[in-house]
């Protein structure tokens, strides 16, 4: 089966058609020649993050349907989530589009940047999905087809219902766009435990790590996330708090406008973000009341804070915002100012 495989591998690097889409015409699904490849003096000084705490985190939303506005992006909101249900900043979300150079980019700078950083879709098989590629171009390496990626596809993926006649053994165009999504960006100085991770033994999809800190993920949401829940116990003992206990918040609801306490949160911010809590403010509109917000990890000193903000805020804590509105809230403020 395995030299069958070697067969298809050798067949899926036959070039693509000219496809009008730019970066999906210079594709190739196994690149092996130095003109497809990045050399290292292309290379920024990315040189691959050792294994070491992990307090920052990155996310890129890849696809040219987010932009365009037919698909709404929820898996960075799900990711800013997790990120501080485990005390890990999340520093930037950026979406660009499925265009190899600007993939290229983005992954090279977050790299650098962040400790954690997670790529959201385009790695699907057709010729827009280029992720795996781009990725692999950035770092020059090379796309290698992942046979444990094969065998648990063959496992548990069911061909789709017009095709009918599908079959893992003999060549064909499906199977072609099949097993681009198990072409891997490889690195050989990395053991392979550590560059293609299976965080479900029923889900055959894979998350390639590349750099030792980009994960690649799916864009299916419901894929994403259980890919992400499934990452927590590998992320859990690289936290500057392995239980995993999370940044903490801390809401204040106020009557008053934010510019009535502006002066008190400027004085407050730059007495607190020394220590690592951060002040914020959102207001609420069409609501009588606005938000003051209160995050860090030091609970102990932020409890401490709590009777000076709610007095300095004109206001009370609550546990959820707008728990403390009433039915005589629904007027529009006309003369809300921010």
């Amino acid at each position: 089966m395995f030299s069958r495989l070697s067969q298809l591998a050798r067949h899926l690097s036959r070039p693509l058609p000219n496809f009008a889409h730019r970066s999906a015409a210079a594709y190739s699904s196994a690149p092996s020649s130095s003109s497809n490849m990045t050399s290292p003096s292309d290379i920024e000084a990315t040189s691959a993050p050792q294994k070491g705490l992990i307090q920052t985190a990155g996310c890129i939303i890849i696809g040219d349907e987010v932009l365009g506005g037919k698909t709404v992006d929820t898996n960075s909101a799900y990711l800013a989530r997790w990120c501080f249900s485990l005390g890990v900043q999340l520093k930037r979300v950026e979406v660009i589009p499925d265009d190899e150079d600007d993939i290229i980019e983005a992954a090279r700078r977050m790299s650098k940047n962040y400790d954690f950083v997670v790529t959201s879709g385009g790695i699907g098989p057709t010729h827009d999905d280029i992720t795996y590629q781009s990725i692999a171009k950035a770092f020059g390496l090379e796309l290698k087809l992942h046979e444990p990626t094969v065998e648990k596809m063959k496992k548990f993926s069911r061909p789709h219902k017009s095709q009918p006649n599908f079959s893992w053994d003999t060549p064909s165009s499906a199977l072609t766009a099949k097993l681009r999504m198990a072409q891997l960006p490889h690195d050989p100085k990395i053991p392979d435990e550590d560059q293609a991770l299976f965080v479900k033994e029923d889900l055959w999809v894979p998350v390639s790590v590349v750099n030792r800190n980009i994960h690649i993920l799916p864009g299916v949401p419901r894929i994403f996330e259980t890919i992400l829940d499934g990452l927590k116990p590998r992320i859990l003992p690289r936290l500057k708090d392995p239980e995993g206990k999370g940044l903490y918040r801390i809401l204040f609801s106020t009557p008053l406008a934010e510019s009535q306490v502006a002066d008190y949160l400027t004085e407050l911010a730059a007495r607190a973000e020394p220590k690592g809590v951060k002040v914020g403010s959102y207001p609420r509109w069409g609501k009588n009341k606005n938000v003051v917000t209160l995050v860090g990890s030091d609970r102990e000193y932020m409890d401490s804070l709590v009777a000076e903000v709610a007095e300095g805020v004109k206001g009370l804590r609550v546990q959820v915002e707008g728990e403390d509105d009433t039915d005589d809230e629904t007027d529009v403020k006309k003369d809300k100012d921010s």
